[in-house]
């Protein structure tokens, strides 16, 4: 079950943003309508919602229970109902008005109680209509669509009440500059082969296959942008962020490269014999400004 609440993405853009930055944010929108029926349809997601969360982010994110959870850019929602599962007041919100067509049929499915809305996360303040919640989660593959962290941080100061914390799970920028998979002709070596810092402007990425391993009909550009753990965690810091905790993590949810071995959690890591790198990385930070 869920309720519905859409917007239209962009009525009220906070981030000031260029004619171009927008173009590219409206073809990563529908880039992601475009691939959201195939992940929905796909075995990739076809695992449990506890499937998707390390064991260490519910003793970091601690009782859920009677809390108000955002959690941004949801995508299909798959994670989002392992907090309403929990007994969280759980709300999603994404970019995609086809990721949350699906997401609303998963929380049915699933017979829980999630708010969906559809906006850009620069968005989400007024999207939400000024509610205020207890944790702000966002993970695995989102800070790479934000053109622009500082505002960002801002955005989910605002959607956070005094004492809330951002719960923040993402693949290690040494994973993104690793390529967090790989293309056509590239080896399994671990090569450097894109950015591990911020600076460099927008990457356009013209693949019609999507990680899921499906082709994409018509699809079409889409654009990220790097952001560094310094620049990450100095952003949060000066939006008013107290950082309490950040850890560092060898394993992934699905096997980047063809050595990797399965834990008995069903995710995998690089064998003994390989470097140990990290290619998570969990942040919690608390909104300690009241202004």
């Amino acid at each position: 079950m869920d309720t519905a609440v859409d917007l239209p993405v962009g009525r009220l853009l906070l981030v000031t943003l260029d004619a171009q930055t927008l173009e590219m944010v409206a073809a990563n929108e529908a880039d992601w309508d475009a691939r959201a029926p195939l992940h929905a349809a796909s075995d990739f997601y076809d695992r449990p919602a506890e499937f998707w969360f390390a064991d260490y982010e519910w003793e970091d994110l601690g009782p859920l229970e009677g809390r108000d959870v955002l959690h941004l850019q949801c995508h299909l929602g798959t994670e989002t109902i392992a907090f309403a599962r929990r007994g969280a007041r759980t709300s999603g919100l994404d970019l995609s008005s086809e990721s949350l067509e699906a997401a609303r049929r998963i929380a049915d499915d699933a017979g829980v109680e999630v708010d969906y809305v559809h906006a850009n996360v620069y968005d989400a303040v007024d999207a939400v209509q000024g509610k205020q919640f207890d944790i702000v989660y966002t993970g695995k593959g989102a800070l790479c669509y934000l053109p622009d962290l500082k505002e960002w941080a801002e955005v989910v100061r605002e959607l956070l009440k005094p004492g809330g914390a951002l719960y923040l799970v993402e693949f290690h920028p040494l994973l993104n500059s690793l390529r967090e998979v790989s293309l056509p002709g590239e080896s399994d070596e671990l090569v450097l082969r894109a950015d591990y810092l911020e600076g460099r402007g927008p990457i356009a990425h013209d693949s019609t296959v999507t990680y899921t391993g499906d082709e994409v009909p018509g699809r079409q550009t889409s654009y990220e942008w790097r952001h560094g753990l310094g620049e990450i965690t100095t952003t949060l810091a000066g939006a008013g962020f107290h950082l309490t905790s950040l850890r560092e993590s060898e394993v992934l949810p699905w096997p980047r490269w063809s050595t990797m071995e399965q834990t008995p959690e069903g995710w995998w890591r690089l064998p003994d014999d390989a470097p140990r790198i990290p290619l998570l990385f969990a942040l919690k930070a608390t909104r300690v400004s009241a202004s």
